[in-house]
């Protein structure tokens, strides 16, 4: 018993740190100048905080295989990354036997790389890496058989002026018109495209993005 008049036992008045404070989750960062890659990380519900266009010379080594080449490309640019956050970055290579396509800027460059296409099956690469906010490193490679029909002289000559091949690996679109020309896709389209959304979804919630999270707000 305490004696009358005196004092009870001093209480900490001061707050207890929350147990279960959340932490803010890592931000991503998509790694690439394509508004396609971007599109397509939309239509799975994924809005990057922050999109950055690296600067990386795709101009394939000696004697570099052209998956070597995407996967090569995909990690330099995913190098320049963000600390503490998610950085994605891809790289898409289209190839016919071992030889390596541009993406032509020039029309005479798109013009040789529709002549090679033409009536024939070719290959397309897409790597896609992922540095997480620990500084691991994870990639995915794809690889897409595509065939095109035998392209008409208008056919091609109608291409190269509606100028959608600029900057295109293999000097073609399959998103745009150059559907048109495929007889035949074995493997992924968003490959094609730029992204392959079951690898790249699949890297992210492995390694503990929220992917589904974001669909609510998406």
């Amino acid at each position: 018993m305490r004696e009358p008049g005196g004092y009870n036992e001093s209480v900490n008045t001061m707050p207890d740190p929350p147990a279960n404070r959340e932490r803010m989750p890592a931000r991503l960062v998509l790694a690439s100048a394509s508004p396609r890659r971007l599109q397509l990380l939309r239509q799975a519900g994924i809005e990057p905080d922050e999109v950055r266009s690296p600067s990386v010379d795709e101009t394939p080594a000696r004697g570099e295989l052209p998956r070597d080449l995407a996967r090569r490309l995909a990690r330099e640019k995913a190098a320049g990354g963000e600390p503490g956050a998610y950085t994605l970055a891809a790289d898409t290579v289209v190839s016919v036997g071992r030889r390596v396509l541009p993406k032509p800027e020039e029309a005479e460059e798109a013009a040789s790389c529709l002549r090679l296409l033409s009536g024939r099956s070719h290959r397309v690469h897409t790597a896609v890496c992922l540095v997480t906010p620990g500084g691991k490193l994870r990639e995915r490679l794809v690889e897409t058989r595509v065939i095109f029909k035998r392209l008409s002289a208008q056919e091609h000559e109608a291409y190269l002026a509606a100028g959608e091949w600029r900057g295109k690996a293999g000097g073609y679109a399959v998103q745009g018109l150059a559907a048109c020309f495929v007889r035949q896709l074995v493997g992924s389209y968003g490959a094609v495209v730029g992204l392959p959304l079951y690898e790249t979804v699949s890297l992210l919630a492995g390694e503990g993005y929220a992917v589904l999270g974001r669909w609510g707000a998406a």
